[in-house]
């Protein structure tokens, strides 16, 4: 074996996620340029993103154990560096919230090492066949996995996601929790389970189940967000779910599902999120209820967040569809198995597409079709810039736009042309097996009727305009809005009503208390536990002599039985 295969290895799969890391690294350098134009420090931004790049090709070539963690250890590092260029109030925070969330699970990726080492002797991921039939390699599995967990944002470690997609800047976002962070979560959770590890039934069903929960949970929050990259966060998690699911379905349709998801997960949630970023430096805000209108001030970058929504929402022949049909197939396939619970996966998975397209709904009606915010303004307040915005259209920057229009044409490409392209050329050679469809689709059909309906819509449009039309104010009911405050149409009322169905009322408001949050619970368990030491030790004499006297006693019972 000579040092580079010792240490490196270049098979089908790592190379794969190397080639869309370097994609990835390509257009957010280049939408870098535009968004983060005025602020400081740029020569560190820059070089934190270069290091970013070459520490996720070190993680993914990595064939050592050691060496992998050491690349994996520095993009938390990395990561935290980067939100620190966000200008708001709660970067701090969030930044030290997503390097101990990771930091922890990290910890817990060393304990499954030395737990891999002890089995097997080696550190070389191609020497290690672990079968799971006992609680230490049961054991040194969730360790591992947990660490993929964190770094794609699978619950429970996801908290860290929605703070950073809200509070980190938009480029920074794309790049790591969007892109880069699924695609080397995934790809190590692949590694692990498809590799390292001999799955049993147990193991895939405990990664079904985290799958659907993560799903259907995310996107329930995601509903009733009022925050656009907050919602786009939620949204990040609850693909990661699909991704999980297929994974956990241990059969060869499910798993190249989940990870044709995670490539197509990266491109269309980094549309979303620099789509969103470009509304977000124009109108200065990303609060819903300050936006919209916006579809004809930012044409461009409303036609790529709009195929990026329906992408994610998995409607075809876009690329979201292409991956959850085959994670659909996946699931059923496992009822073969004598899988009674796969009805459940499916309907969570179904379920969670629907709820999706749902707050898109929402979104692109808040952001883009809705009434402009300021036809509301009142007379004595001073117009933001989002309201400003509305009597002076323009789009973003080239820059800033031409990472979105690629992005969104990949969403179409790796739709329409699923097995040509993506599947055929990245995913079947990644998994090196054959892969066999029971279910029928043909997206040349659905693309054929797409491309009439537009044309019909266009001859429509052109045929309105031959005849003058009568124009006239908005109004709902006969009542002009311009003239009715309190009649603003907003998408952040949308799906309000489910906060106040119960049992979810209850767990909406535990929620918000952050009773779910690891991050919170671990503080307050941290903090706890300083307070009863430092009740213990509150330095007076007696106190010290009564804590002696019973370590005394004990020692005594323990030595003396």
């Amino acid at each position: 074996m000579n040092l580079t295969t010792q240490f490196f290895k270049f098979d089908n799969l790592s190379m794969f996620v190397g080639i869309f890391i370097g994609i990835f690294f390509l257009l957010i350098t280049i939408y870098s340029f535009g968004f983060m134009r005025q602020r400081k420090r740029l020569i560190y931004y820059y070089s934190y993103l270069i290091l970013t790049f070459i520490s996720s090709l070190g993680a993914v070539f990595s064939n050592n154990l050691i060496l992998f963690m050491v690349f994996w250890g520095f993009l938390g590092l990395l990561l935290y560096l980067l939100i620190g260029f966000a200008q708001t109030e709660n970067a701090s925070y969030t930044a030290k919230k997503a390097f101990i969330i990771i930091g922890g699970t990290d910890a817990l990726m060393l304990l499954g090492l030395a737990i891999v080492w002890r089995l097997t002797g080696s550190l070389q991921m191609d020497e290690i066949s672990i079968t799971l039939n006992t609680k230490v390699t049961v054991l040194a599995y969730m360790c591992l996995a947990a660490g993929a967990f964190a770094k794609a944002g699978a619950m429970p470690f996801h908290t860290w996601v929605p703070d950073t997609a809200k509070d980190a800047p938009t480029p920074v976002v794309a790049f790591l929790p969007a892109s880069l962070d699924k695609l080397l979560g995934i790809y190590f959770l692949v590694r692990i389970s498809l590799y390292m590890f001999k799955m049993n039934p147990a193991l895939n069903t405990v990664l079904m189940m985290i799958g659907s929960f993560t799903i259907v949970a995310a996107v329930m929050m995601a509903l009733i967000q009022h925050d656009l990259k907050r919602l786009l966060g939620y949204h990040a998690v609850s693909q990661v779910g699909y991704m999980v699911l297929g994974i956990g379905t241990g059969n060869p349709i499910g798993i190249a599902g989940g990870l044709f998801h995670m490539l197509n997960n990266t491109i269309y949630k980094s549309c979303l999120f620099l789509s969103g970023g470009a509304v977000e430096k124009e109108a200065g805000t990303t609060d819903l209820e300050k936006l919209g209108g916006f579809g004809k001030i930012m044409p461009i970058t409303f036609i790529t967040f709009l195929i990026a929504s329906l992408a994610i929402s998995g409607v075809p022949p876009l690329n979201g569809f292409a991956s959850k049909w085959m994670i659909y197939q996946g699931i059923i396939k496992t009822a073969d198995n004598g899988n009674h619970l796969w009805i459940i996966y499916l309907a969570a998975a179904m379920f969670g597409s629907s709820l999706t397209l749902a707050s898109f709904m929402k979104l692109i009606h808040a952001v883009f079709l809705g009434q402009p915010a300021n036809k509301q303004t009142r007379s004595n307040e001073i117009l933001t810039k989002a309201e400003a915005m509305i009597n002076k259209p323009r789009e973003t920057s080239p820059t800033i736009w031409i990472p979105q229009v690629f992005l969104a044409v990949l969403c179409i490409i790796f739709g329409v042309f699923a097995y040509r392209v993506p599947l055929k050329m990245f995913i079947f050679p990644s998994l090196g097996e054959k892969i066999e469809f029971f279910g029928i689709w043909n997206a040349n059909l659905a693309t054929i009727l797409i491309i009439v309906g537009i044309i019909m819509g266009i001859i429509i449009y052109l045929l309105g305009t031959v005849t003058r039309a009568r124009e006239t104010k908005a109004f709902i009911g006969g009542e002009i809005l311009e003239e009715q405050l309190n009649m603003r149409v907003s998408g952040t009322e949308f799906y309000n009503t489910i906060k106040d169905i119960t049992p979810l009322d209850t767990i909406y408001r535990l929620a918000e208390r952050k009773v779910f949050d690891i991050y919170d619970i671990g503080t307050k368990m941290t903090f706890g536990f300083n307070k009863i030491l430092r009740y213990l030790h509150n330095g007076i004499l007696p106190t010290y002599l009564s804590w002696c006297l019973l370590g005394m006693i004990i020692l005594f019972y323990i030595l003396l039985r």
